[in-house]
């Protein structure tokens, strides 16, 4: 039928819904509308670096940058790149994580600068404008993360060290610490035995502990798939 047939009789309002209508596609329901799919999540992992303390620290990272933060420290024979080549740093990113891996001061590509310890790691993070990291931290690097989760525990949100070094100067100062933590720990450990992981997790008001049967000292080294299902197993079960 013929538009100028319709038009007589019929209000200007309801003409034009009319006319629009006939003319228009359908466009659907909102929710027959169809979903976005989600962008994939870069993970490639770019070198950076910042001032902290005057000196300038090198860091990788990989992961979308509003993220939750898991900063990746790194043993005394080990730097960032362990963490890359390990796979650690794309694992994290896959899962949603922002993640950075830094050479701590004197350690690859970071020369030795005035700050040590939790002095230095606060002057990281501030340099990032970072709060609420997941703190990973092995061996040597204990030095640095047990004093920090002693004294800034309320920007730590979560704590995994692996058989950490200076628990007999710090480990007193953990007592009763609110921080969610993950010991981890091989079995065949030398350097550190694997009974100071039971210890340690006692220390904490919530602590999971996992051994890693048959593993040395760098247990994440020897099982990275292991250690990688244990670690993002446990981020998964933080609270918002």
């Amino acid at each position: 039928m013929p538009l100028s047939m319709v038009r007589s009789g019929v209000s200007t309002s309801v003409w034009v819904l009319l006319s629009l209508s006939m003319l228009l596609p359908s466009c659907g329901s909102p929710g027959e509308q169809t979903k976005r799919e989600p962008r994939p999540v870069d993970l490639s992992t770019s070198s950076n670096e910042v001032e902290v303390g005057g000196a300038s620290v090198h860091y990788l990272e990989a992961g979308a940058a509003r993220a939750p933060v898991i900063l990746l420290l790194h043993g005394a024979r080990f730097d960032s790149a362990t963490w890359d080549k390990l796979g650690t740093l794309k694992a994290c990113a896959k899962k949603g994580y922002r993640a950075i891996a830094l050479d701590l001061p004197g350690f690859g590509s970071s020369p030795k600068g005035e700050l040590v310890g939790a002095q230095f790691l606060s002057a990281f993070l501030k340099s990032l404008e970072l709060d609420q990291v997941v703190i990973v931290s092995p061996s040597m690097s204990g030095r640095f993360s047990l004093p920090f989760v002693v004294d800034h525990a309320k920007q730590v949100r979560a704590y995994v060290p692996i058989a950490p070094a200076g628990l007999g100067r710090y480990g007193q100062g953990l007592q009763g610490s609110p921080v969610p933590t993950l010991v981890l720990w091989g079995s065949e450990d030398r350097v550190f035995p694997a009974s100071g992981a039971a210890s340690l997790g006692a220390r904490f008001e919530s602590a999971e502990v996992h051994i890693f049967e048959g593993a040395s000292h760098p247990c994440y080294l020897d099982q990275p798939a292991v250690f990688h299902e244990v670690l993002l197993d446990f981020l998964e079960k933080l609270p918002d």
